[in-house]
């Protein structure tokens, strides 16, 4: 544990008490109850993400976990090297996925949000983070990276496991959507729209789930975690939040189109972004992800809970290619394949 002292000490704060709590700590304090986190990443990346949370509270949308500024006025404390931040600790609940109610208050709530980062100048010392441009690349590469994959397990020398096997089977079928995907996307308005959102200085959130939208005692929708946050098109956010959602509820489009409807009647979406919004549910992403932590040991999950994962992906194919066969006639996109 870090030396709470210091936390104390830099934060000007008095801990009564410091509770664990999924990655991060609750921390009881004589100043109220505050979130201390432990981050990954390098000083300039946070100044990104602080300065994109204090743009959009300067812009109306205050219901975030601002961040608590250190006594020299930074927003993070240094103990034995390590980097943590101390921000609002937000009480409340997560957004269910389930309830039709909330998933629309979500996607409401995600378009104000997008609204709100428009015109975002990061801090002189900050790192950009961006994709803006990049997915052409990005799902060419990691499309070859399935084929990487399949080759380190075909050459295992010891007994295949299970995911290992899983893998094999099912790589073809998650390579072909990459392909798809990678197809409309050149077919795509992506560029221009890109430019578009380099003019406008917008940001995505990026990681847009259930577990960072808390509700709060008076029902107000609140996003928390912007770690990954980084000048992205907001067809990327509304995918990922499509996604996070539909897999939960066997890929049923009438979610997909709540999501979409509510999110227009905030801001409404242009006609060439639909397009590019179908690239992204196209692309295996998740597929490429739990195969990339597997084949490269990026995070230490038994291998039983890698194969459960690959099981759970090849049990919804069926519900998932209905799904996009369903998107695809109702929003008019057109492919060759």
């Amino acid at each position: 544990m870090m030396r709470e002292f210091e936390i104390e000490r830099q934060f000007d704060v008095k801990i009564h008490s410091i509770k664990p709590n999924k990655g991060v700590y609750c921390l009881k304090t004589n100043k109220g109850v505050k979130c201390l986190k432990k981050i990954n990443y390098g000083i300039q990346k946070l100044y990104f993400v602080y300065g994109a949370k204090e743009h959009l509270i300067k812009n109306g949308f205050t219901s975030i976990d601002r961040y608590c500024l250190n006594t020299e006025g930074e927003p993070y404390a240094l103990v034995n090297e390590d980097i943590y931040t101390l921000s609002e600790w937000i009480d409340g609940r997560e957004c269910d996925f389930h309830s039709k109610e909330e998933v629309a208050k979500a996607a409401q709530n995600l378009a104000k949000m997008h609204l709100g980062t428009e015109g975002y100048e990061p801090p002189e010392n900050s790192k950009l983070k961006s994709d803006l441009g990049r997915w052409h690349y990005l799902m060419e590469k990691r499309i070859k990276g399935l084929d990487k994959m399949r080759n380190i397990g075909r050459k295992k020398k010891s007994k295949k496991g299970e995911f290992d096997l899983a893998y094999i089977k099912n790589v073809e079928f998650y390579k072909k959507l990459g392909l798809r995907a990678i197809n409309i996307l050149k077919d795509s308005q992506y560029d221009k729209l890109c430019e578009i959102a380099e003019q406008k200085k917008s940001f995505c959130h990026h990681d847009y789930t259930f577990h960072n939208i808390v509700i709060d005692n008076s029902e107000q929708f609140n996003v928390i975690d912007f770690d990954y946050c980084k000048r992205e098109l907001r067809a990327y956010d509304i995918s990922n939040f499509m996604i996070k959602v539909l897999k939960r509820v066997e890929w049923d489009i009438e979610y997909a189109n709540l999501i979409i409807k509510e999110y227009n009647s905030i801001s409404p979406l242009k006609e060439e972004e639909y397009r590019v919004i179908f690239a992204f549910l196209l692309f295996p992403q998740r597929f490429w992800r739990l195969s990339n932590r597997y084949y490269y040991n990026e995070i230490n999950w038994i291998q039983n809970t890698f194969a459960k994962k690959i099981e759970k992906l090849e049990n919804e194919k069926d519900n998932y290619i209905r799904f996009i066969e369903n998107f695809k006639k109702e929003y008019n996109q057109k492919e060759s394949i």
